[in-house]
C-alpha cells in the first residue's frame, strides 16, 4: 500500500481539483491595498475558530464583510503571508471589501472535532452548536470587533464552502444580508459521494480529506492521499472489487470510510446531514450559482433554489452557466468543458454583471439590481436566457417511448431490448486511461465508444428539421427486468453533431466533432432504491419492474441538423462502483462470488419525459 509521500502534495492536488482554492494570477498586489489579521474567535461552547481578516488600508469609508468558511484551509498562515487573490472575484477585491476566511470547526488551525456535513440542530439548547451557531457567533464577533465595517455581512463559497454558505442562511444573524452558495453540496447521498444511492468510486481518494481527525490546530496536512501505483484508474478499481478490498487503504481511524460502509442506505445518518429540507423562512438575499456540466455538485444548487423558492419569501435567484465545477471563479477567456467550446468571457461577464452587482446592491446599497429570476445558459445555442421562473412556465411536456429499431416513438410499444451486463467488463464513463482526482470532462464527453458496445442500448431521433429547445429536469420512467436480483440503470441524454461539424481548439487531437456524441445530461439509479432510498429491496428475477429517475435540469437547444439520442446501460465504471447484480444488504461488504453476469431487458413502454420550450 502506498500513499503520496508529502502532505503538501495532497493539498496541491486538491487545490487543482477545486477552483475555489486556486488563486488566479493578478497584477493587483493584495498586500499593498490590504492589512491582514489572524484571530481565534471563541464560539459559545468555548471552542476557538481560526479566522483570517483582510481589511482595506483605505479608511475613508466603511466596508461590508464578505466571508467564506472552509474546511480546506484559510491559508496562508503567518504574519506577512498574503493570498494573491481574495474575495469572490477580482472586481470585489479591487473595489474594497473586508474579506474574511475561517477554518471551520475541527479543521486546520481551528479547535474542536470535525463532523463531515455536520447536522443542523433546529432547536438548539444552551451551548449546543452546529454550523449555523458557529456562523452566528463569528458574524457577531466580526461586526462588533472589526474596525471600519458597515454592519452588513455576505457569505459565499464554492463546493464544500458553498455548503457552509448555504448553512449560514440558518444562522439568523440580522447582519447577514446576502448569501451566494455556489456549487453547494446539499446532501452526500445525492451529491459528490453518491448519486441516487450509487457510490461514486471516483471520489474514493477524497475520503482521505474528510475522514481523519487531528488532535490540535495544524498548518500542514495531517492526512495523505492513497497512491494507486498505476496511471490506469479503470484497471486499479477493477482489481479492487469488491469494495471491501479497499479497506487496506483506509483503516478504522478514517471515520468517513467507516461511515460510508456502515450506512449504505439513506438512513438517519445521511438524512440529518442534508441541508435542503431546512431551507424555510430564509431572510437574506440569495444568489445560487451552478455549472450545467458540474460533475460534483449539480443536484445541490437546483434543489436548494427549489426549496427556498417554495418555503421562503426572500430575494432568491438562480444562475447556471456552461461551466464545470467552479469555472465561474476563473478568468479563462475561452469557456470550454472537455472537447466542447461554449463562448468567450462567460465567467468574466458573470463576475462583473451578476456576482458583483448582487453583493454591491445588498451590502453597499449600490448599483441597480435588475437581475433576472433565472439566468440559464443555452448550451446548444451558446447564449444566456433569462426566465421569470425555473423551470420556465411556458414549456410543453413531451413524452418519447423507447420503440423498436432503437427509435423514439410517440406511443408505447410491446418491443423489448435485451443486453448482458458483465461486472468483469464494465462500461467506462470516459474511455480514457488516466488517473483523475475527481472527474470533470466526461460531462460533455464523446459517447461514441459506449454506443458501439453491445451492453449499451441506443435510441435516436431522425436528423432534426428544426431546433428543439429542451428545458428543466428530465424524467426517465423505465420498465425493466433482470435475470438477477439487483442492477443499476444509467440514462444519458446526448446531442449528436452533424457530419460537417468543425473541430474546436479544445477538441482532442484523436477526436473529431464530426458526428460527435456530446453528453448533455446523465444520471444513475441504484435499482434497489427504486421505491425508497431508506428501505432497499431486491428485484424479482425476470419480472417487469418500474424504475424511475430524474436527470437534473438542462437548458439546451438540439439544433437543426443534429439528433437527440438516449443511451441506457447498467455499468458506469469507475465513476460508480460495481453493482454485484446479486442483492446483498450492503454492497460495501459484498463478496467476490456475489458478482454475477445478468441479462437485462428494457420494455417499449419505457418513457423519457422532456419539457420543450416553444418560443
Amino acid at each position: 500500500m502506498k500513499f503520496i509521500k508529502y502532505p503538501l502534495l495532497a493539498i496541491l492536488i486538491f487545490f487543482v481539483a477545486n477552483p475555489v482554492l486556486s488563486q488566479t494570477e493578478s497584477e493587483y498586489d493584495v498586500k499593498e491595498h490590504y492589512t491582514k489579521m489572524e484571530v481565534d474567535i471563541p464560539m459559545r461552547d468555548g471552542i476557538k475558530l481560526h479566522t483570517t481578516i483582510y481589511s482595506p488600508k483605505d479608511k475613508t469609508q466603511k466596508y461590508p464583510i464578505l466571508m467564506q468558511r472552509t474546511p480546506y484551509s484559510s491559508r496562508p498562515y503567518g504574519e506577512g503571508q498574503f493570498r494573491s487573490k481574495i474575495g469572490p472575484n477580482e472586481i470585489l477585491m479591487k473595489q474594497g471589501n473586508i474579506i474574511v476566511y475561517q477554518d471551520v470547526r475541527g479543521r486546520w488551525m481551528s479547535e474542536g472535532q470535525y463532523d463531515n456535513m455536520r447536522p443542523y440542530i433546529p432547536n438548539k439548547k444552551e451551548k449546543q452548536t452546529d454550523e449555523a451557531s458557529d456562523t452566528y457567533d463569528t458574524v457577531d464577533w466580526l461586526v462588533k470587533n472589526v474596525p471600519n465595517n458597515n454592519g452588513n455581512v455576505g457569505t459565499w463559497g464554492i463546493s464544500y464552502p458553498g455548503f457552509y454558505a448555504t448553512y449560514s442562511l440558518l444562522s439568523g444573524h440580522p447582519a447577514l444580508k446576502a448569501v451566494s452558495p455556489q456549487a453547494s453540496i446539499s446532501d452526500f447521498f445525492f451529491d459528490d459521494f453518491h448519486h441516487n444511492g450509487a457510490y461514486l468510486l471516483s471520489y474514493w481518494r477524497a475520503t482521505a480529506l474528510f475522514g481523519y481527525q487531528k488532535t490540535k490546530p495544524v498548518d500542514t496536512a495531517w492526512y495523505d492521499l492513497p497512491e494507486l501505483g498505476t496511471k490506469d484508474q479503470y484497471q486499479f478499481f477493477l482489481e479492487h472489487e469488491p469494495l471491501s478490498t479497499l479497506d487496506q487503504y483506509y483503516k478504522e481511524d478514517n471515520e468517513f470510510w467507516q461511515q460510508l460502509k456502515n450506512h449504505p442506505n439513506y438512513d438517519e445518518f445521511w438524512q440529518s446531514r442534508g441541508i435542503v429540507q431546512y431551507m424555510k423562512g430564509i431572510k437574506p438575499a440569495v444568489m445560487i450559482v451552478g455549472g450545467l456540466f458540474d460533475a460534483e455538485d449539480l443536484y445541490g444548487p437546483f434543489n436548494i433554489y427549489k426549496s427556498i423558492e417554495k418555503n421562503s419569501d426572500n430575494y432568491n435567484i438562480l444562475v447556471y452557466g456552461p461551466w464545470s465545477h467552479g469555472d465561474w471563479a476563473r478568468n479563462t477567456k475561452r469557456q470550454s468543458v472537455g472537447n466542447v467550446y461554449f463562448g468567450d468571457n462567460i465567467s468574466a461577464d458573470f463576475q462583473k454583471n451578476k456576482e458583483t452587482v448582487f453583493f454591491n446592491h445588498f451590502l453597499k446599497g449600490k448599483e441597480k439590481l435588475g437581475l433576472p429570476e433565472a439566468s440559464i445558459y443555452d448550451t446548444g445555442l451558446r447564449q444566456w436566457n433569462e426566465y421569470e421562473q425555473w423551470p420556465p412556465k411556458n414549456a410543453v411536456d413531451t413524452t418519447f417511448y423507447l420503440g423498436a429499431h432503437q427509435e423514439f416513438t410517440t406511443t408505447a410499444t410491446n418491443h423489448t431490448e435485451t443486453f448482458v451486463s458483465d461486472p468483469e467488463k464494465p462500461i467506462s464513463y470516459n474511455d480514457e486511461i488516466k488517473v483523475v482526482f475527481t472527474p470533470r470532462e466526461y460531462m460533455t464527453g464523446d459517447q461514441r465508444f459506449a454506443a458501439r458496445r453491445p451492453d449499451v442500448v441506443v435510441y435516436e431521433t431522425d436528423v432534426l428539421k428544426e431546433d428543439m429547445k429542451m428545458v428543466g429536469p428530465i424524467q426517465a420512467k423505465l420498465k425493466v427486468a433482470t435475470t438477477g436480483t439487483a442492477a443499476d440503470w444509467v440514462v444519458k441524454v446526448i446531442d449528436v453533431y452533424p457530419p460537417d461539424a468543425e473541430n474546436y481548439e479544445e477538441t482532442q487531437p484523436h477526436l473529431n466533432m464530426s458526428n460527435y456524441y456530446m453528453m448533455v445530461r446523465s444520471e444513475v439509479m441504484r435499482g434497489r432504491f427504486r421505491n425508497s432510498f431508506s428501505n432497499p429491496e431486491p428485484f424479482t428475477p425476470n419480472k417487469k419492474t418500474e424504475v424511475d429517475l430524474t436527470l437534473q435540469g438542462i437548458n439546451h437547444t438540439f439544433k437543426k441538423g443534429h439528433k437527440l439520442q438516449i443511451q441506457i446501460q447498467s455499468t458506469w465504471f469507475p465513476l460508480i462502483d460495481l453493482n454485484p447484480q446479486t442483492y446483498v444488504d450492503n454492497i460495501f461488504k459484498a463478496n467476490e462470488e456475489d458478482f454475477k453476469k445478468q441479462t437485462h431487458t428494457i420494455y417499449g413502454d419505457s418513457a423519457i419525459e422532456f419539457s420543450l420550450l416553444k418560443e
